[in-house]
């Protein structure tokens, strides 16, 4: 594994590094590579029990399932210069958890992702700073998760919430990560324009036809004399999409928008708010389903309270609506809210590992439509990072 993340990391920034290998010896290039490179690594280990499991593949209703999953990542950034930067981002991972045994608009481990163990490439891209203005450019294959939508105290799964609700909102359609430019520009110091493309479908194939475009304003006034974030997003997605009321109709667009608001309000203590709108007469060919609204709210505490300086608490309760249009095009259908209610404790062990044990609610499951049961689910796990 450590030699292919070392052939994929000379291979990507050969690029950007405009060096004659047949001019250096090895040990000068390995120091030239080298030199203004930070190299950090982690892992993260997620295991969670359910009860009242209600995925479509069980034999019955409400099986009780433990399930874990781990990911390792491996980040290089290397300074080109004051104000270009390189980044390379590897990850391998294994394990679904108990996702692919719950039926639920948004499920409960945003970490989980089964690439049988092979190193990915994430992240790949190049960011060059302008000097005379406060903006930057970044072209290559990007998340545009952690660009837009956005959120101090709700937008990471290692070390905040692991339920993909307070991950981000589930009424954007985010592409995987995959080709695109992110612009981001600065007005004064208490307000950011930031304007995002990428490849909607994420298979590199007909790019100007399947786009994902967002564009966001975030607003830093300064409230409280505390910092915060008030930001305002809208996105439009030209993947093919039906037409609830008139089916023949599978080339559509869809639109949203959102707001993603974080405010310290003391120091060590921090609330957020997220809301999210998408276009409710149409659904992304392939899926069953729409939502129209999505919102969620939460704060997080420091543990300096209590004399555990490193340790975090958080907390957060959130709702997911199906679209109108969805509950009336499918017959006998009760298309309920989905409500979702998680807990976490970051306990540090130490300044590399942290144990976080996560208790996960959701009600009405699937809007109450889901054919294997609709309890309430209890998710209780227990998520271990490991930072290097």
């Amino acid at each position: 594994m450590f030699k292919k993340v070392l052939a994929v990391l000379c291979f990507s920034l050969s690029f950007v590094n405009r060096v004659s290998f047949a001019e250096i010896s090895s040990e000068e290039f390995g120091k030239h590579v080298l030199s203004g490179m930070n190299i950090s690594a982690g892992a993260t280990f997620v295991i969670q029990g359910t009860n009242n499991a209600n995925g479509d593949d069980l034999s019955g209703k409400g099986e009780d399932i433990t399930d874990a999953s781990y990911s390792v990542d491996i980040e290089f950034e290397k300074e080109l210069s004051d104000s270009d930067l390189a980044y390379l981002h590897l990850e391998a991972a294994d394990g679904t958890g108990v996702e692919d045994e719950l039926k639920v608009f948004s499920n409960v481990n945003r970490d989980a992702g089964d690439s049988d163990n092979s190193v990915e490439v994430t992240e790949i891209w190049y960011k060059h700073t302008f000097e005379n203005i406060q903006a930057s450019l970044m072209a290559g294959k990007i998340d545009g998760t952690v660009l837009v939508d956005t959120n101090e105290y709700a937008n990471d799964e290692c070390t905040q919430f692991v339920g993909r609700l307070f991950r981000n909102s589930p009424t954007i359609e985010f592409p995987d990560n995959t080709a695109g430019l992110h612009f981001d520009l600065g007005v004064f110091d208490c307000m950011e324009i930031a304007f995002l493309i990428m490849d909607g479908d994420s298979d590199l194939e007909d790019i100007a036809d399947d786009g994902f475009y967002a564009l966001q304003l975030n607003l830093k006034p300064g409230l409280l004399e505390h910092p915060g974030n008030y930001r305002i997003l809208g996105w439009l997605s030209d993947r093919e999409h039906t037409k609830w009321t008139d089916t023949t109709r599978t080339k559509e667009t869809s639109y949203g928008f959102g707001i993603s608001f974080d405010q310290e309000i003391t120091d060590g203590l921090g609330g957020f708010l997220r809301y999210g709108w998408q276009d409710p007469d149409v659904y992304l060919n392939g899926e069953s389903f729409s939502l129209e609204h999505a919102w969620s709210a939460g704060i997080q505490l420091s543990g300096r309270k209590w004399e555990r300086e490193r340790d975090v608490l958080g907390v957060a309760i959130g709702g997911i609506y199906p679209s109108d249009e969805y509950k009336k095009a499918c017959t006998n259908l009760e298309a309920n809210c989905e409500t979702h209610l998680e807990l976490y404790y970051n306990y540090s062990v130490n300044e590399h590992l942290t144990l976080t044990p996560d208790l996960q609610i959701i009600w009405n499951p699937y809007g109450d439509d889901a054919s294997n049961g609709n309890n309430t689910i209890t998710v209780v796990g227990i998520k271990g990072q490991l930072d290097l």
